[in-house]
């Protein structure tokens, strides 16, 4: 899986860190400050999903509180 930019991506987040890939988002810029990325599977993680109907997410949170985070199968900008 990586990501990969979309027609609404306004910002690249980790540009020049190396140490992370760098991922391409949309940033809302109001006041909820929504970063928004998009990411392309492979076959093997389609055929993967497809048989157990699962997707893990994890969140580096450097022990600060967790924020309000969404999964979506569709584009929520369009």
């Amino acid at each position: 899986m990586k990501p990969i930019e979309f027609k609404q991506c306004n910002v690249k987040v980790a540009e020049k860190q190396d140490e992370y890939l760098t991922l391409p988002a949309h940033h809302s810029g109001d006041m909820e400050g929504i970063v928004t990325s998009c990411w392309e599977l492979t076959p093997e993680e389609i055929d993967q999903i497809k048989q157990s109907g699962k997707i893990y997410l994890q969140l580096w949170t450097f022990n600060n509180p967790l924020q309000p985070i969404n999964i979506s199968t569709t584009n929520p900008l369009k």
